[in-house]
């Protein structure tokens, strides 16, 4: 089996997996449906690993491949073809995709046990993993384009899979139209790189770059700014961001697959495969950077004041996509695609363990009624410290190495990238605080009802199930959560596939230590190999004294927690009355919402309004439709009233126009 062929079977597991599902959703008995998803994402992520095996049977030169099952339209300077790309960097993401997700579908078969759209989740679940891996092989901008619109349909579908709740449509509806944004940009960026280079080939795009375009020119930078507006709403940069937090409403296993494995990688992604146009277009690579580092700092200091436990972590997925995006436009693209990595292993174990919290508190999402489960949830409680281990950056967890690698990297170029390296360790302290907030607030002080009755063996149920947003009543029928609450501790699935991931998320990062090893760096070389950074390195003393740096300040941030939630229990609240202006601005996530509601939003309907009232109703319906029937049925009343039925009134009509013409005639001879 060639490499490209398991590239092939990668894409094609998901998709049988999604069609069967989704055909035969009325003849799977029990959990079947969900056996049947996982088995296929498993699948997918075995023919990764042969296509990772093959790949590197190659010689690093020769590692670039490409594929063509189908020619769609090649003609008149058209090159539309259905290709995949098969190179490192293409290898690296459907490994990271293909493995999480299959673990995240494994947990899902327990979480959504008892939901009534068990097979319509699995199949909707499958569809955005094929959506993922098609946008990371895909050949050629066009069937980029494809993956990307087929994830933003994806998500929809998962945001706002609980249709009958209010929140969840809403949420969903945000997230797709702030999507479109980024999938207008993604398409009218291809469109001025078809028109310059005549080709929509990755390969062909990249080759003639640098010929065809001016460097950091009006076109080129045109063309990068409009793939960032492409890469910010997928990835939830600022100010492209605000969709993200809101698509919580989804059941928790969907926003640990959107956050960790699909979707909002997606960015960083596009980032790393187009580096040579945004190598060519600088003040667009810096305008990218500057983005990544403003939304870590916004998404860290909004994470400190929220109280739902899924959107913290959520705002802490935008904070550290900050990071990613800032890596990979400046030129450290392995060590942005190495945070990717160990990213997807830690922020999915929260989020699971997160699930797992949630199900012990009856559906319940608020810190402010969560308390004392370290006792009642053990494996839980290990599972969220080592996933916050990870993302606080302490050693010897696999966050400290990524993420100290971006910033090492950022303190090398110096200059106003040391800047946003010193924001970057402000964030990473902030980091450390709000992800110990949450641990502190969930598992120490006194146990809540809940935890006391899972100490005492019983696994609360509410008596009304409510939606947690709004706090409206809720059934468990189709359209709503199912009547089912699980927990880790209770359940061999969820269980395995936390265990895994903890595993990963302590010794993932052990792939690149400064001067040890360096795996990762090595075998994404040759995709970035015509990189101007492709020889810049960090030396070893300087990464480690970042690490070094790196780990005080999550001790630091650690420390902060312990003295402000356990240490002296009553600090926060006081912090809150004495700058209550600040919180107040964080609590309302800087005002983005009311802004975007303000600029966009409010003329938007104005504007259909106007249109519908004036253009439509006064313009269309009055004058042209109502004028023309108007004048018909005017000349029509003429017509019948000149019909009157004597014959003296025809001949006197007929002496009349016969005398006009005459004078006409009369007058032009004359």
């Amino acid at each position: 089996m060639s490499a490209t062929t398991a590239a092939w079977l990668v894409l094609l597991c998901p998709l049988v997996g999604t069609i069967l599902i989704a055909t035969g959703y009325r003849f799977w008995p029990g959990r079947s449906a969900g056996w049947l998803a996982t088995a296929a994402i498993a699948a997918s992520f075995v023919f990764s690993v042969i296509t990772f095996i093959k790949l590197r049977g190659f010689s690093p030169d020769h590692r670039t491949l490409t594929s063509t099952l189908w020619n769609y339209d090649v003609s008149a300077g058209v090159d539309a073809k259905l290709q995949i790309l098969v190179d490192p960097l293409s290898v690296f993401m459907i490994l990271v995709v293909s493995g999480v997700s299959a673990l995240i579908h494994l947990y899902s078969v327990t979480y959504m046990t008892l939901d009534r759209g068990f097979s319509r989740y699995f199949s909707y679940l499958n569809y955005f993993v094929l959506s993922m891996l098609l946008l990371v092989l895909a050949g050629n901008f066009l069937l980029l384009i494809v993956g990307w619109a087929f994830v933003g349909a994806a998500s929809y579908l998962l945001i706002s899979y609980w249709y009958r709740r209010t929140t969840a449509t809403r949420a969903g509806i945000k997230a797709f139209v702030i999507n479109v944004v980024g999938d207008v940009g993604l398409v009218i960026a291809t469109f001025i790189l078809f028109r310059h280079t005549g080709t929509v080939q990755f390969l062909g795009v990249f080759h003639a770059v640098p010929h065809t375009f001016a460097h950091n020119g009006g076109a080129i930078n045109a063309a990068a700014l409009l793939l960032l507006v492409g890469a910010f709403a997928k990835s939830a940069q600022v100010p492209l961001h605000t969709w993200l937090p809101d698509a919580m409403e989804g059941p928790t296993p969907v926003s640990a697959l959107i956050h960790a494995a699909t979707m909002v990688t997606a960015g960083v992604y596009l980032i790393a495969r187009t580096h040579v146009i945004f190598e060519w277009a600088p003040t667009a690579a810096d305008i990218g950077a500057i983005g990544g580092c403003a939304t870590l700092v916004l998404a860290a200091t909004v994470a400190l004041v929220m109280t739902d436990i899924k959107r913290v972590i959520a705002y802490s997925t935008m904070s550290q996509i900050g990071y990613m995006i800032m890596g990979v436009c400046v030129g450290a693209y392995s060590a942005g695609l190495f945070h990717l990595m160990t990213h997807a292993f830690f922020k999915a174990l929260l989020f699971m363990a997160a699930g797992s919290i949630i199900g012990a508190m009856a559906g319940e999402q608020s810190l402010d009624r969560m308390g004392g489960f370290r006792r009642a949830l053990p494996f839980t409680f290990g599972c969220f410290i080592v996933g916050g281990l990870a993302l606080s950056g302490l050693p010897p967890f696999s966050g400290w190495l990524s993420k100290d690698d971006v910033i090492a990297f950022l303190d090398h170029r110096a200059g106003a990238f040391l800047i946003m390296g010193i924001i970057a360790y402000a964030g990473a302290l902030l980091t450390a605080v709000y992800t110990f907030r949450m641990i502190f607030r969930a598992f120490f002080g006194d146990p809540v009802l809940e935890a006391r009755e899972l100490e005492e063996g019983h696994l609360h149920h509410a008596e009304v199930p409510h939606n947690p947003m709004s706090g409206e009543e809720e059934d468990t029928d189709v359209g709503f959560p199912g009547p089912g609450h699980f927990i880790a501790e209770r359940e061999v699935p969820m269980k395995v596939a936390m265990s895994a991931l903890a595993v990963l998320a302590v010794i993932g990062g052990l792939v690149q230590i400064p001067g040890v090893d360096d795996a990762v760096t090595k075998f994404l070389d040759p995709s970035f190999a015509d990189s101007k950074y492709a020889h810049t390195q960090v030396s070893t003393g300087s990464a480690w004294l970042g690490l070094i740096i790196g780990a005080l300040i999550a001790v630091t941030g650690i420390s902060i927690a312990y003295r402000i939630w356990v240490a002296r229990p009553g600090t926060a609240t006081r912090l809150r009355e004495r700058f209550a202006g600040p919180y107040v601005f964080l609590w309302h996530k800087w005002y983005f919402d009311e802004l975007i509601d303000f600029l966009v939003v409010r003329p938007a309907l104005w504007t259909g309004r106007l249109v519908d009232s004036v253009v439509e109703r006064s313009v269309i319906q009055g004058v042209f439709t109502g004028g023309a029937s108007g004048a018909v049925r005017a000349g029509s009343a003429a017509v019948r009233r000149a019909q009157t039925g004597f014959v003296r009134y025809y001949a006197a009509l007929m002496i009349v126009c016969i005398s006009g013409v005459a004078l006409y005639f009369l007058i032009a001879s004359g």
